[in-house]
């Protein structure tokens, strides 16, 4: 389902709603749609974890508790509407460490909207925060319950052709999707959602922010009715580092507060849930570079048993260190497929950027297709008329053409960051597509890079959409100590890119070493240590054989380039999840390095972080099991015996390794090409759809709605079919629309 399909499911759910029936009591009547002025395409999307009732026959809606009469209705909906659930209770908990929350929410949700002798499909929706990955789902209906695990899988793309899209995945890059089959009209869910998502980090200051906006409609119907919301944060750094709270968004009662940790608690009986995002900003105490090392044993259900090591580094406060002078190429891809609005939230993110470099700073910019346009044949010192003139060049040379080369531009740019000595050289490239010679150009990357010493250019990527691979965009940043991020969506493009330049371009501490690790066989993610940023911290983890010295320093150029050496303090992390903390970093380093070594080791060594911590990977799929009280469910199957328990397995929750195909066509991240029903079909369809609207639509209308889909030519001819054909429903339909409702 894309968006704009969800956002009209929902809209016309609510619609749908007018013909639920609560009784005379005036302060339960059925939501109301926004009003046209304030409705946006993000009006309807969730601010919160949701549930809704799946409608494609709107005949079964009604009060299962209060049956009324109601006025039959013709047709279907298509797609299906989107009843939101009545929610009766929430609870949310979240633990934050170092840089990661993990976020656990239970509720109980009635299918309020169903005839008791009925049933529907629900589908649960999860907004998650920043970089968010999904965990797990429990449900529990009467006499069945369903959860999530991940399993591994040996051909993906047969998976992922019998998975149904449906049944669950990603609406956008931050809202997951889950549908719980068939579940009877006045049932209560009580379901746990469990993700996890990263902290903002500014200036030494941590940022929570999680969604927890819930819509007035959520209430559930009647004044006496017990509504409960808790919400319980805490905070562990693993570390002895002073903790300062900032600014919380809702009356907090602080539960405890020692050395590196604290305990938050908010409980109260509401009239309408949490219409506030659950913020919370704290300050590590540290005014300069604070380096810590933790420690910890796995379990005994590792399926690792080497020791685990996270090395940690905080930059301190902004107004304590000096950043880095910086030599930067920017990179741009301006191939066909970049074409439109991606092109212009890319130079709208470029442009801020120019802006945001200090006098000292020098740039230049590379555009590319098959050809490189450069804009200078040397860097120019980041003046505000040199910045102006670049962003004349961009909006003049910015033209999408045939072709992605990208060796050639990345190769071009080394040469030209060749001479850079009291500076850090940077190349930030951008791309939505994939070439077929991205492992040769990661080769060549390594070969060049290794000959320039420490002070070689460091390499940031960020890439657009689905169709770039950007396992390869990761590796790349790897090889050139550099940071990757992505966008894969076009509203969030101008931000994104914006922050990765701002982390790139802000470096306190560069060429970092540890000292005295010779004598460790240890592994390491990433495994070339990447600058330190006062934009973010830097984490580095992995596994040893060994044993760490007792004493440790960090080693790193500080802006006047001279040599900053701190001394690292060592933790043992007894009390904190080490390996969920850093399993979605490592699988993310080894899917890169799986990728560009072509190793099936690495695979399997993918595959069992990924069951073990139950996080998302490309060699794994999440499958939704079902367990009827006193059952077991049918492993591996779709579908069981009749009546017995099954498994539905989900499409890939991950990008896949990029679409060279796509790339070739020049077409735009996005768009995907949908198959067309046969012209039978289509005219039942819009047949159905014009007797049968119930949302407040002239059923002609619909018909132009559904034709518009079409192309040109097929919605000339089916829009004069349909309309003559709907028209003959039409008073039908109408009467049905006016005087069908009902007073309470």
């Amino acid at each position: 389902m894309s968006v704009e399909d969800f956002i009209k499911s929902v809209e016309d759910g609510i619609s749908l709603s007018k013909r639920l029936y609560f009784g005379k009591d005036r302060a339960v009547a059925p939501p109301k749609p926004l009003p046209p002025m304030d409705r946006s395409l993000q009006s309807y999307l969730p601010n919160a974890p949701m549930v809704y009732a799946v409608i494609p026959d709107p005949s079964v809606v009604d009060n299962p508790d209060i049956p009324s009469y109601q006025p039959h209705v013709h047709g279907r909906c298509d797609p299906p509407a989107l009843i939101p659930l009545q929610m009766n209770n929430i609870d949310l908990k979240v633990d934050c460490y170092l840089d990661t929350a993990f976020i656990s929410v239970s509720g109980t949700w009635r299918v309020h909207c169903v005839m008791g002798s009925k049933a529907c499909d629900c589908r649960i929706a999860v907004p998650m925060g920043e970089q968010g990955s999904i965990l797990g789902v429990e449900v529990t209906i009467p006499r069945k319950s369903y959860s999530t695990k991940f399993v591994p899988v040996e051909d993906g793309k047969d998976i992922d052709k019998a998975a149904r899209p449906d049944d669950g995945g990603f609406l956008k890059a931050n809202i997951f999707t889950l549908k719980v089959p068939q579940v009877n009209g006045g049932s209560n869910l009580s379901i746990k959602i469990c993700w996890s998502q990263k902290l903002l980090f500014r200036d030494g200051e941590y940022t929570l922010s999680v969604p927890f906006s819930f819509p007035e409609f959520v209430t559930p119907a009647g004044k006496k009715m017990s509504k409960k919301e808790k919400i319980e944060v805490n905070v562990n750094l693993g570390t002895e580092n002073e903790i300062l709270c900032k600014t919380t968004s809702h009356p907090f009662k602080e539960l405890r507060r020692n050395a590196g940790n604290l305990g938050f608690l908010y409980e109260a009986e509401v009239l309408t849930w949490s219409n506030t995002d659950v913020d919370l900003s704290y300050a590590v105490s540290s005014s300069h570079i604070n380096a810590n090392l933790l420690l910890q044993s796995p379990s005994v259900h590792d399926a690792d048993q080497r020791e685990m090591f996270c090395l940690y580094l905080l930059p301190g406060s902004q107004s304590s260190v000096k950043l880095h002078i910086k030599d930067i190429l920017f990179i741009v891809d301006i191939s066909g497929s970049m074409r439109g609005r991606l092109l212009e939230e890319t130079k709208n993110a470029l442009s801020a950027s120019l802006h945001k470099l200090g006098p000292e700073d020098s740039f230049s910019i590379i555009a590319f297709n098959s050809e490189v346009y450069q804009s200078s044949m040397s860097l120019e010192l980041a003046t505000p008329e040199a910045v102006d003139k670049a962003i004349q060049w961009i909006d003049t040379n910015f033209v999408p053409g045939d072709g992605t080369n990208i060796l050639n531009p990345l190769n071009k740019a080394i040469e030209m960051l060749s001479d850079c000595h009291d500076s850090v050289p940077i190349i930030f490239l951008v791309t939505d597509g994939t070439v077929e010679d991205e492992r040769h150009i990661c080769d060549t990357m390594k070969s060049k890079l290794s000959n320039k010493g420490s002070i070689h250019p460091r390499i940031c990527t960020f890439g657009i959409g689905t169709f770039c691979n950007h396992h390869f965009l990761r590796m790349l940043a790897t090889i050139g100590r550099g940071q990757y991020d992505a966008a894969y969506d076009v509203d969030s493009i101008e931000l994104r890119m914006e922050a990765l330049f701002s982390r790139a371009a802000s470096l306190v501490l560069t060429n970092i070493v540890i000292d005295k690790l010779e004598d460790l066989e240890i592994e390491m993610h990433p495994s070339r240590i990447p600058d330190l940023s006062s934009e973010c911290p830097l984490i580095v983890s992995g596994r040893y054989n060994g044993h760490f010295p007792d004493e440790l320093k960090v080693r790193g150029t500080i802006a006047d380039l001279s040599t900053c050496v701190i001394d690292m303090k060592i933790h043992r992390a007894n009390n904190i999840p080490l390996d969920k903390i850093c399993a979605k970093q490592q699988i993310d380093q080894l899917t890169a390095q799986s990728w560009f070594s072509e190793e099936k080791v690495i695979e399997e060594k993918i595959k069992k972080l990924s069951i073990q911590n139950n996080v998302t990977s490309e060699f794994t799929r999440m499958m939704l099991q079902e367990t009827y009280e006193g059952t077991k469910a049918t492993v591996g199957s779709e579908k069981g015996p009749k009546g017995a328990p099954r498994t539905i397995t989900l499409r890939s929750l991950c990008i896949g390794f990029g679409d060279l195909e796509a790339t070739k066509e020049n077409v735009p991240p996005g768009l995907e090409q949908v198959k067309l029903p046969e012209a039978a079909e289509i005219l039942v369809k819009v047949a159905s759809n014009c007797c049968g609207t119930i949302f407040g639509h002239c059923c002609c209308m619909c018909c132009i709605q559904c034709c518009s889909r079409l192309n040109d030519q097929l919605v000339v001819v089916l829009t004069q079919l349909c309309t003559a054909l709907a028209c003959f429903g039409c008073m039908e339909c109408c009467s049905e629309l006016c005087c069908g409702g009902h007073d309470g």
